[in-house]
């Protein structure tokens, strides 16, 4: 059973935070309750919708009349609402239990939608994006919580690793199906699907999934409170800023990556699709690599050595941009690099984060899929800085990659 203290008998979380003094489920009985797939299922709902919309994005602009930067605006309130719901989930299923708050947000996700289905404008769309991710976002959020209810330690970071593994599945494939949807049925049934997804979902979580918290019935002050604790803690800041530096830094590369093939490289747009998916894959088998280590490494070893691995992927791409020589090949493999680090540096960081203090795993796990959105938006608007994509995206990537081994440094300090 998760302590109500720090798991560190040296941290210090600011004010008391405040728990539910009633125990939470054993491990035995939640792992059973809660299914892996089931929570990839729905941890998944919140990032297909953001990946697999991108290669209709030209379509899109084409048939409501708007411009490019008035279409990528989908793609940015999706974001936003992503970094928004991940603060309100979190203290909201602590306080009402995971599963209700899962129901609402799965079905607020199917809604927005069928509204996007149906959007008569680009501003309508705009607006349906970002309720789509503000429902989409409950997934990201307890799918983490829900582990982090069940086990702790290693065995949380092995398990948060094979979530980690099994959804890497959806973001890699889906700007293939979305490409592939919009070819066929046009821009619109992309968000068809994605209503049947969602509502699929919530049957699921209606006939599978299991409580695994007890309500603590708290109010809006005690939230807050748990939140002023998080935020004061040193440890837990620096794992949230390094961890998004060394995962969600990507999107800088993601954001650009159509007009660095397409405009700097003169391939063709129907391959940006199968490129990021290449990058999915060295997510998916650095999440692999780390779930064979985690118990023979030490987990903030693990976190270290990933993203330095990283860091190396974007310098050599970064070299590669200035030097002149930027090419395909070299696009690419300095990217799988970086992505296969970032594969193992992101589910240690996350496990080291929601260790800093497990009595509110539902708080911690919001503020820190919060700080990795934000983190993520800020890094794909630095992206697009100048006039070439390419050493703007590169530059983002190492000085990410550098300040998360500096946070990764500063955490164990305040340790």
């Amino acid at each position: 059973m998760p302590s109500p203290l720090p798991s560190d008998p040296g941290e210090r979380t600011g004010p008391s935070i405040v728990h539910s003094a009633k125990p939470l489920p054993t491990p035995a009985s939640s792992a059973k309750a809660s299914p892996l797939w089931l929570l990839a299922l729905i941890t998944l709902n919140g990032t297909l919708a953001m990946h697999i919309f991108v290669p209709a994005l030209p379509d899109a602009a084409r048939d409501l009349a708007a411009s490019a930067s008035s279409v990528q605006l989908t793609l940015s309130f999706y974001i936003v609402g992503l970094a928004i719901g991940q603060l309100i989930y979190g203290p909201v299923s602590d306080r009402f239990g995971r599963r209700p708050v899962l129901i609402f947000g799965m079905s607020l996700c199917a809604g927005a939608s069928i509204a996007a289905y149906f959007a008569p404008t680009i501003h309508a769309l705009i607006a349906a994006r970002l309720f789509q991710a503000l429902g989409g976002c409950a997934g990201l959020v307890l799918g983490r919580a829900i582990i982090r209810d069940s086990v702790s330690g290693d065995e949380a970071a092995k398990r948060l690793s094979m979530l980690n593994l099994l959804i890497m599945a959806g973001p890699g494939l889906s700007p293939l199906i979305g490409a592939g949807l919009s070819a066929a049925q046009g821009w619109r049934s992309i968000f068809g699907w994605l209503s049947v997804f969602g509502i699929l979902n919530v049957v699921l979580i209606l006939f599978l999934l299991r409580e695994t918290v007890k309500r603590a019935g708290r109010g809006a002050s005690a939230v807050l409170q748990n939140y002023v604790g998080l935020i004061r803690s040193r440890r837990f800041l620096c794992y949230a800023l390094g961890g998004g530096c060394a995962t969600t830094s990507l999107y800088a590369f993601i954001g650009a990556a159509p007009f660095i093939y397409v405009d700097q490289l003169h391939r063709s747009s129907h391959e940006v699709g199968f490129y990021l998916a290449l990058n999915i894959l060295g997510v998916w088998f650095g999440n692999l690599t780390a779930i064979n280590l985690i118990g023979r490494i030490p987990v903030a070893r693990l976190m270290v050595m990933g993203n330095l691995l990283s860091c190396m992927g974007a310098a050599v791409f970064l070299v590669a941009v200035v030097s002149g020589h930027l090419s395909v090949a070299l696009t690419v493999a300095p990217m799988l690099v970086l992505t296969y680090g970032a594969g193992i540096a992101s589910p240690t960081a996350m496990s080291e984060a929601l260790n800093v203090n497990p009595a509110v795993s539902g708080s911690s796990s919001g503020l820190y899929g919060f700080s990795q959105m934000a983190i993520g938006a800020v890094c794909t608007a630095l992206a697009g800085v100048g006039g070439n994509p390419a050493l703007a995206a590169a530059c983002t990537l190492l000085g990410a990659g550098m300040l998360a081994q500096a946070s990764f440094w500063f955490a164990k300090r305040a340790g």
